[in-house]
């Protein structure tokens, strides 16, 4: 029987992320971004990629990605992170196996960017802005923006004539998986 402390702390979670109990319940497949404008609340696919998401939340909670930049940033496409480099050349030097599924991309959608290599994924992510059909089935999806999309959208976007390279880039400020959060 669950205390009185966690069934509040339940409800409080479900109340900030404004979704149903499915959403809330599995804080251990949530992550919460906070970037400069505030809180996004992603929810993590295990079901599609169960490998690329235990490769993000390794990374989490050793604070990989806290101070990285969203290096590329594509209006109306995609805000692209995870490159301790910067560049879009770096990566935390763990590939991971392509995990395709049928999973659409379309607002919201967080999914790994590669090289050419199918199997190159590593510690680079991005959340489409708009939906992006071209890239189903060829990217591997791993979560979707449950709360806080309008801060996605506020983050400085690239200059297009560079494919997006972001000159003095926003940054992720903390990137926490929610059960890790919630027991502080």
């Amino acid at each position: 029987m669950l205390g009185l402390a966690r069934i509040t702390a339940f409800f409080f979670t479900l109340a900030f992320l404004g979704g149903s109990a499915a959403q809330a319940a599995d804080l251990e497949n949530t992550l919460y971004l906070t970037v400069p404008a505030g809180r996004v609340v992603i929810e993590m696919r295990p079901d599609l990629a169960p490998n690329h998401v235990a490769q993000i939340k390794a990374l989490t909670r050793r604070g990989f990605y806290d101070g990285l930049k969203f290096h590329r940033v594509i209006d109306g496409f995609m805000a692209q992170t995870g490159d301790p480099k910067g560049d879009g050349s770096g990566g935390s030097g763990k590939n991971i196996k392509a995990e395709f599924s049928r999973e659409i991309h379309v607002r919201g959608t967080v999914s790994m960017a590669r090289a050419s290599d199918p199997d190159s994924a590593d510690s680079q992510f991005f959340i489409c802005l708009a939906p992006a059909p071209s890239l189903n089935g060829k990217y591997t999806v791993w979560g979707k923006v449950v709360s806080g999309m309008e801060f996605i959208d506020a983050i400085k976007k690239g200059d297009e004539a560079r494919n997006g390279s972001v000159v003095n880039p926003d940054r992720i400020v903390k990137m926490q998986v929610a059960a890790d959060a919630e027991k502080k």
